[in-house]
C-alpha cells in the first residue's frame, strides 16, 4: 500500500533516515519505533504529504505522494495527532462529522449517507453512547477513540497515528492497540502508528518499522524480535529486552 523507495529524510544538514526501501502493508497494523528525535514524526509527516523528502520517493497505492492534490490526499490518508483534544462546544458526533469534509458539498452540508457513516464510525470504536457528549467532559482514552472515529469517517485506506497511546493508562493502551489491530484486519486498512510502548508493539502488531538512524528496518514482528534490532535500540540505555517473553525491564 505504501512503498518507500530509496527514501532519505532529514532537516538542514541532519539526516534521520537514509536510503530506506520498505513497504507498509494494507490490512496490517504496523508500529513505528525509535528513540526520541530519530525521525518518527518526520516520517509520518512525509507519508501524509506534509513534509518533503530530501531524496527518494514515497508511493501510496502506486502513486507518488507529491502527485496527489490536497483533495485527493484527504480521501487517501487520515491522520490522528498526539495532542490532547478538548473541544468544549462540539458534540462527539460533530467532531467525527469533520471527517466527512472531503465528501460534502461546497457549504459543508452532510447528506443522510454522511450522517450514517458518522454514526457507524462512532459505533465501530465503541463510542455510540457518547455521540451527544462534549469532549471536555470525557477521559483521554474516550477522546482518543473519538478522534479515531473521525479518521474512520474520512474513509481513507491509510490511517497514520502519532503516539496515540501517549496519555493513556496501561489498560487503555492495550484496548486502543487492540482496536487498531481489529480495524486493520477487518476493514483492510493500512495503519501505522508511532509509539514508545514496546510491549504493545511486539504483542499486538503485525509488522514493526524501527528507525535506528540512518537506517529504517521494516519487518514482521517475529523477524524484528529475531533480528537483534530491539536490543541494539536500547543498548545505550538501562533497558533490557527478553525476546522469549517479549518483556521489557527498566533498570532503576
Amino acid at each position: 500500500m505504501i512503498r518507500l523507495e530509496n527514501l532519505t529524510l532529514g532537516y538542514g544538514s541532519r539526516t534521520l533516515v537514509e536510503g530506506a526501501n520498505a513497504e507498509i502493508r494494507r490490512g496490517a497494523l504496523t508500529a513505528l519505533l525509535g528513540r526520541n528525535g530519530t525521525g518518527k514524526s518526520t516520517l509520518l509527516r512525509a507519508l501524509s504529504g506534509m513534509e518533503r523528502a530530501m531524496s527518494g520517493r514515497i508511493l501510496i497505492d502506486g502513486r507518488a505522494v507529491e502527485e496527489y492534490t490536497p483533495a485527493q490526499m484527504a480521501v487517501t490518508v487520515a491522520t490522528v495527532t498526539t495532542e490532547r483534544v478538548r473541544v468544549a462546544d462540539l458534540r462527539c458526533r460533530d467532531v467525527v462529522a469533520l471527517g466527512r469534509a472531503p465528501y460534502t458539498n461546497w457549504i459543508g452540508r452532510m447528506q443522510p449517507q454522511d450522517a450514517a457513516i458518522v454514526e457507524e464510525s462512532l459505533a465501530t470504536v465503541g463510542m455510540a453512547a457518547y455521540a451527544d457528549r462534549t469532549m471536555d467532559r470525557m477521559s483521554d482514552g474516550e477522546c482518543q477513540r473519538v478522534m479515531i472515529a473521525r479518521a474512520l469517517a474520512q474513509q481513507t485506506p491509510v490511517i497514520l497515528l502519532d503516539e496515540p497511546t501517549a496519555f493513556l493508562d496501561m489498560p487503555n493502551r492495550y484496548e486502543l492497540g487492540t482496536l487498531l489491530l481489529r480495524l486493520a484486519h477487518e476493514q483492510g486498512k493500512c495503519i501505522l502508528f508511532s509509539t514508545h510502548e514496546l510491549d504493545i508493539a511486539l504483542n499486538l502488531c503485525d509488522d514493526i518499522a524501527l528507525i535506528a538512524p540512518p537506517h529504517l528496518y521494516l519487518q514482521s514482528t517475529e523477524q524484528t524480535i529475531r533480528s537483534g534490532h530491539i536490543e541494539q535500540l536500547f543498548a545505550a540505555e538501562s533497558v533490557t529486552f527478553d525476546p522469549v517473553t517479549r518483556s521489557v525491564t527498566v533498570k532503576r
